[in-house]
């Protein structure tokens, strides 16, 4: 029985107050910045009591802090504080993504692409966001950057929300997505508390 045959009919998600609570956690950090994200890519997950509901939550909060940094100005301390926000966030949502989803997936030769490809991609992040963390935030040229880094971020979510969430949920138990989901949250947290930023400027774009 695969997560999705395991779920109470008559009970959908409710999906825009899983949207607004990852949003408001997000404000927290800056109250008086823009989070309109404008709308999001259709995902059957959003709002759903398992991994990939909460890896949703997560990327619904990532696309509120990237529309607060741009909401900044040049020289607000506010950038700074909202960019390693931003930071901290998709570190440690990307290792804590790895050790309680993607190392499960790998496993199974029907998925094990989706999974590289998804810890690929992280990968790539970590350095565009190093080159970020190295550069003048108060500058054009970062914001440029910035915005190709966000252009490649929500890129990389949209497949994984509509594309690679959705093979695994094939091959997983829904126990297998329950227990994942708590391995997660105890995951991001320690992974959150222990992230550094890394300052490393890209020679190549």
């Amino acid at each position: 029985m695969t997560a999705r045959t395991a779920a109470k009919p008559g009970t959908p998600p409710n999906e825009a107050r899983a949207k607004q609570t990852a949003i408001a956690k997000a404000k927290a950090v800056a109250p008086n910045r823009s989070t309109r994200i404008g709308s999001t890519p259709a995902t059957t997950f959003r709002g759903n009591p398992d991994i990939f509901g909460r890896l949703v939550e997560d990327h619904d909060r990532h696309r509120a802090l990237f529309a607060m940094v741009q909401d900044t100005d040049p020289q607000s301390p506010e950038r700074d504080r909202l960019f390693r926000e931003l930071v901290r966030e998709v570190k440690s949502h990307a290792a804590a993504e790895e050790q309680a989803l993607w190392s499960t997936v790998l496993r199974n030769p029907e998925t094990t692409e989706d999974a590289r490809h998804a810890v690929h991609e992280h990968k790539q992040i970590d350095e565009m966001v190093a080159d970020l963390a190295a550069r003048d935030l108060a500058s054009r040229e970062w914001m440029k950057r910035f915005g190709a880094f966000k252009e490649k971020y929500l890129h990389h979510i949209r497949e994984e929300e509509q594309e690679q969430f959705v093979a695994a949920e094939n091959h997983l138990s829904a126990s297998d997505v329950r227990y994942m989901r708590g391995v997660f949250n105890r995951r991001k947290k320690e992974e959150k508390a222990a992230v550094k930023i890394e300052e490393k400027i890209r020679l190549k774009d």
